[in-house]
């Protein structure tokens, strides 16, 4: 069923080498959308026309554009337009802060519009200001309630991080295409058995990820 060809030569290594290029694509986009995300957010709640239209537009770009296709525009458009030269990794990296910011800065609107007025009411009555009463009462409050929420998108970035082989990352799909290519014909079922064993790593990155955020959204949930 083509599991020998895992273990190889360095088959295995290669693989496992792969996975981490996405999964530290996948942690340095989500730090930058958490930080981004939370003053995005920030800014949707003020009700100003302007500010409201732009973040409007721009989270409906990301939820109706695939996120191939920013790819291709970010690494071969905007590389051909601007004469830059902006390696693939770091094109992958702004184009999955690009979406997990828009992710996050819903998220964060969403969680500051639930928290009751009387808190920003009780902290103008103690004398703090508006930056105070943010940095000290509400952003502690909405940082808590999106942990959850923002390790669950971990999971999601590293599965769409698949997507960054088509500009040329070597990452762990595109390792087991390679072992497959290698292999063809010594083992020309290998298919099977290499894209198990990519399915096995993907699954045993994001699982522990998952119930982690099950478990703090639960233990939070109040």
């Amino acid at each position: 069923m083509g599991f020998e060809v895992i273990f190889k030569g360095k088959n295995f290594i290669r693989l496992l080498s792969g996975l981490c290029v996405a999964l530290r694509i996948s942690v340095i986009s989500v730090a930058i959308s958490i930080v981004l995300g939370i003053v995005v957010g920030m800014l949707m709640t003020l009700k100003k026309p302007v500010i409201n239209a732009v973040t409007r537009v721009y989270l409906e770009i990301v939820r109706i554009m695939p996120q191939m296709v920013l790819l291709f525009i970010v690494f071969f458009g905007f590389t051909k337009m601007t004469g830059s030269n902006l390696s693939a990794e770091l094109s992958s990296i702004i184009v999955f802060s690009f979406w997990g910011t828009a992710e996050m800065a819903d998220l964060v609107r969403g969680c500051l519009i639930s928290i009751p007025v009387i808190q920003y009411e009780s902290s103008k009555a103690l004398g703090l200001s508006r930056l105070q009463t943010y940095v000290y009462v509400i952003i502690p409050q909405i940082i808590r309630r999106l942990i959850p929420l923002s390790i669950n998108l971990i999971t999601r970035m590293i599965k769409t991080t698949s997507l960054i082989m088509m500009i040329g990352i070597v990452e762990v799909l595109k390792v087991g295409q390679q072992i497959i290519e290698a292999n063809r014909k010594s083992a020309p079922k290998a298919a099977f058995g290499v894209f198990a064993v990519v399915f096995l790593l993907y699954f045993l990155a994001c699982w522990p990820i998952s119930c982690l955020s099950k478990y703090l959204e639960k233990k939070w949930e109040n």
